[in-house]
């Protein structure tokens, strides 16, 4: 069967491996949709420190199962549409055993330190599947990358009391979004492309800001009658970002980081001291998986809208290439291996 390798940074090739097996514990998917992430294209650019080579990419699935070993639960059976828990904690470092698995020390997520998705069939532990009657494949496929941006808002505490500001409007800014939209909030999408602001904006966005044309603060300072945002959540990963979120937070405010600065990131550390702000990281998920797949199955989030561009697997290194050299427009690819 065929599987797309990242090879290197800057090379990827589609191999062919062999047919996997489930265990006794585990079920065997037929891939049908996988969606390359912000994570990819770093790792292709060389810029994702945690990346290892070569590797087998994809972590955000949609998926059939195809068969299941004869110590699964029978509520699994061929033909269900599921999607994937991609992470693999280690169980014994300080945050596994704090209940935070999501920040394990060891994680190994598929596609970044062990094999991923892209590829047609793949053996998953049942603990790890999270089945949908009504959602498609290309939806379930947007499930693990909307739980990030999710786990941020939850991280940020967001309410219906906030005005939540998002600097980045990719698919995991898009999910902060979501999340901060969904909870009752006042949401401000932060980006210097307006095709992605547009999409925030059927997620239901009250104020949208381009950079590139207005001063953030001044138009942070007019929406919020110059108090700032209750909540900032990073959702790029650029120096300049990371001192925006810092910068422009209220007074007592909350920033929350998502992306990896791909440098380091100089502050004017008297401003967390003065505010008397929170800054808190954020890393993957922790038990959003069913709340995605809720919010995705009400119709609220614009699918179609997010999806930029469906390839087949011979086509994947391509479309990961051209999105390396064209960042801007681009807010979600997904790979089609029924095309």
């Amino acid at each position: 069967m065929k599987a797309l390798f990242l090879v290197e940074p800057g090379k990827t090739e589609v191999r062919t491996i062999e047919p996997v097996k489930p265990a006794p514990e585990e079920v065997l998917l037929r891939i049908g949709m996988v969606g390359f992430c912000g994570g990819d294209l770093n790792g292709y650019r060389g810029l994702f420190e945690l990346q290892e080579y070569p590797n087998i990419l994809g972590h955000e699935v949609g998926a059939t199962i195809e068969q299941v070993g004869n110590q699964v639960p029978a509520e699994f059976k061929p033909g269900m549409r599921v999607t994937v828990y991609p992470y693999l904690n280690c169980g014994t470092c300080v945050s596994c055993r704090k209940g935070r698995p999501n920040a394990c020390q060891d994680n190994k997520t598929m596609g970044v330190r062990r094999p991923g998705a892209m590829t047609d069939y793949i053996s998953i532990h049942w603990k790890n599947l999270f089945t949908s009657d009504k959602l498609s494949l290309r939806e379930l496929a947007l499930v693990e990358p909307l739980t990030v941006g999710f786990h941020a808002a939850a991280r940020g505490r967001v309410s219906e009391n906030d005005t939540v500001a998002v600097i980045g409007c990719g698919i995991v800014g898009l999910g902060a979004i979501a999340s901060a939209v969904n909870r009752g909030a006042k949401v401000i999408a932060i980006d210097i492309d307006d095709s992605k602001m547009e999409i925030a904006k059927k997620i239901g966005v009250a104020h949208t800001i381009n950079t590139t044309k207005v001063d953030l603060h001044q138009a942070l300072a007019e929406i919020t009658d110059g108090d700032g945002p209750d909540v900032i959540i990073e959702a790029v990963g650029s120096p300049q970002t990371y001192r925006a979120a810092v910068e422009e937070v209220a007074y007592t405010g909350r920033v929350v980081c998502i992306g990896y600065a791909k440098k380091p990131a100089e502050f004017n550390t008297g401003i967390f001291v003065r505010k008397e702000i929170e800054i808190l990281g954020s890393r993957n998920c922790l038990g959003e998986f069913p709340e995605v797949i809720s919010y995705l199955e009400s119709g609220k989030f614009p699918v179609e809208t997010v999806i930029s561009k469906t390839v087949s697997i011979d086509e994947a290194g391509a479309a990961l290439a051209a999105w390396s050299d064209n960042p801007g427009p681009i807010t979600k690819i997904m790979v089609d291996f029924e095309k």
